[in-house]
């Protein structure tokens, strides 16, 4: 059986599995021995624990960490919101991976589609929580934060056809999707926060977006970005807040720039971004990586703890997964992890499409507000 039938099969069983986007392709996770249900009760013992393998081959976990659980993982504690009582986090121990290349397909009729989307905050109300935030920043309590919208529907999703659909028109570096029995994610996101190998470490910030059109393109876009001073002023801030991120946990002198300030590629968009390198101290271990790297920086604001109190304060709906982190844990202890951005939670036969843009002291509502709308298209887009 080659690889597209491989997968067709474990599709129509319905069975759970995963796919990453990998270097060369994707990976198909597969088989899973053990599910871990994640709270905040049994996360520090999941970070903790050594697990042993018979196979490197699937020596992993792989799963994603919620918004709310990452937030109580550093004590930071959300008041009560409107709740969906989705996971606050899934781990799953495969037993089979599978190679597949970029151009897998599949194609499904049955997908129901239903109503139109509809936002969790219009354009007044996001611009009273804008300006509310604006003097947050003129009084020194924030220096940039991220306001969250939702776009919600009732909806019953093939999630394989739109995962294929969507890698086809806007593949992305951290593109996953997990299809289990009672929920499903589709992402392109865009965005890696922690690739770990042995102890080197990276992270990759993107702070700053604009729109493609038809006289935007990558060099005009790079020009557009160097110019615009508040554009400059979010990057900036988010680079120096991961850096110091990355310092907590990593030898003094060895955090570096390694790229600085390009432009990268989307169907809709174009965005500003940034890497960063550092080599790790003796004795880090995988739990003080995670606490210090997460929730990601580049879609929360900074400086980050103050900054996320004045978020949780605000929003009124849980961010279940947005702003979370999708990704594995090898038993050797490398990691990798995105920010889940550009995605959608498909629960209930409900999906939610969840995104932000970047509030400081240059910034404008209406601009801010229109580019939400650019950053969720690309999704919104697959249910026509």
């Amino acid at each position: 059986m080659n690889k597209q039938n491989q997968l067709e099969s474990i599709h129509n069983s319905g069975k759970p599995y995963i796919i990453y986007k990998s270097r060369k392709g994707f990976d198909l996770f597969t088989n899973f021995s053990k599910k871990i249900i994640l709270n905040n009760k049994n996360i520090n013992s999941f970070l903790s624990r050594r697990y042993k393998s018979k196979s490197k081959n699937t020596d992993l976990f792989i799963g994603f960490f919620g918004y709310e659980l990452l937030n109580n993982l550093i004590n930071i504690k959300i008041p009560k919101q409107k709740n969906i009582n989705f996971p606050k986090g899934i781990f799953y121990k495969p037993e089979k991976k599978i190679n597949l290349s970029n151009n897998f397909k599949y194609k499904s009729q049955n997908s129901l589609k239903n109503d139109d989307f509809k936002i969790n905050i219009n354009k007044d109300s996001y611009t009273k929580i804008f300006n509310k935030f604006k003097r947050k920043i003129k009084s020194g309590e924030t220096y940039q934060i991220k306001i969250c919208t939702k776009y919600k529907k009732k909806s019953r999703i093939n999630a394989l056809d739109f995962f294929c659909r969507l890698s086809k028109s806007n593949l992305a570096p951290e593109a996953f999707m997990v299809k289990d029995n009672d929920y499903s994610i589709i992402s392109c996101s865009p965005e890696n926060l922690i690739t770990k190998e042995g102890s080197l470490i990276t992270t990759k910030p993107i702070a700053g977006t604009v729109k493609k059109d038809r006289g935007m393109n990558k060099s005009k876009a790079l020009n557009y970005f160097r110019k615009n001073i508040k554009e400059t002023k979010e990057h900036n801030m988010i680079v120096d807040m991961e850096r110091n991120d990355l310092s907590r946990i990593c030898e003094v002198g060895s955090v570096k720039l390694s790229r600085t300030k390009i432009v990268e590629e989307y169907k809709d968009l174009f965005h500003y971004v940034s890497l960063i390198r550092g080599k790790l101290k003796k004795k880090i271990k995988n739990i003080d990586i995670i606490k210090a790297m997460m929730p990601g920086g580049s879609v929360i604001g900074c400086p980050k703890i103050n900054t996320l109190k004045l978020l949780n304060k605000q929003e009124k709906e849980n961010r279940n997964i947005y702003t979370g982190s999708f990704g594995y844990i090898k038993f050797n202890g490398n990691m990798r992890f995105n920010i889940i951005i550009r995605s959608i939670l498909n629960f209930k036969n409900f999906s939610e499409i969840s995104v932000a843009s970047g509030v400081v002291v240059d910034s404008n509502a209406q601009h801010e507000f229109n580019e939400n709308y650019i950053k969720a298209k690309a999704l919104i887009d697959l249910f026509k």
